[in-house]
């Protein structure tokens, strides 16, 4: 079996515990207006082996076991890819791996089997009323609903991570909103804000993609912490 494989990075220190081995995998059915990767939007050429991955993951496990860290499926979105996670994940369970997903829950399905060899979730949180999901990334909320579902069904530990856009997450109504949905959801074992940044804007003019978020001014940081401790740390504990 093949995969489409962005890039693999090694020495990966925020994508889920310890040192990572990070499997970035194209391809995404949804169109963020902040995303910075929109390079990684189509499934492109499937150039890597089920075999070629492991390989190279399984010679970073002195990392893995000095730090408790392990894989991190990324992305595009990883789901869509699920039969490819899927067979790698099955061989790092035998190995004794921790397999982590980084996810927007939104794929092509399979999600209760795959999610049998992942040991941690980090879910990225959208927005949370339909229309505002729709126009922040082109897409209904159902398949990420079915998927947060699946993950309470099946007990998993979840690291949230909302994205903080000006103008559209920063406000005490949304951080309100946020605080009583986080409240709702069982197996949280941290959660996280991250500043909107502008790092990928030179990507779209090279590929000739229209940019909505062209004129927006990144999230300021300290804001964004600010928010976080007023709504997060206030309200949640042992979540960071």
């Amino acid at each position: 079996m093949l995969g489409s494989v962005d890039s693999i990075e090694t020495f990966g220190l925020v994508d889920g515990p310890g040192i990572r081995t990070v499997i970035f995998l194209n391809g995404c059915a949804l169109r963020c207006k902040y995303c910075h990767n929109p390079e990684m939007w189509k499934l492109g050429k499937m150039n890597m082996s089920v075999e070629e991955v492991v390989a190279k993951i399984k010679r970073n496990r002195p990392y893995f076991r000095e730090s408790g860290g392990g894989v991190t499926f990324s992305g595009g979105e990883p789901l869509m890819q699920v039969d490819f996670v899927i067979e790698v994940s099955k061989i790092l369970k035998e190995e004794g791996i921790h397999v982590a997903l980084d996810t927007a829950g939104v794929g092509i399905g399979r999600y209760e089997e795959v999610l049998k060899y992942i040991d941690l979730v980090i879910l990225d949180i959208k927005h949370l009323t339909e229309d505002g999901y729709q126009d922040l990334v082109g897409h209904d909320m159902n398949e990420y609903k079915k998927f947060l579902e699946i993950c309470q069904k099946l007990k998993k530990p979840l690291w949230i991570r909302q994205v903080v856009v000006p103008g559209v997450h920063d406000n005490k109504e949304y951080m309100e909103m946020l605080v009583d949905y986080l409240k709702k959801i069982q197996y949280v074992e941290r959660i996280e804000f991250l500043p909107y940044h502008k790092l990928g804007s030179e990507k779209y003019e090279r590929l000739g993609i229209f940019n909505p978020y062209k004129d927006k001014e990144p999230m300021d940081e300290k804001k964004c912490d600010k928010l976080y401790k007023k709504y997060i740390a206030k309200n949640f504990t042992n979540k960071s």
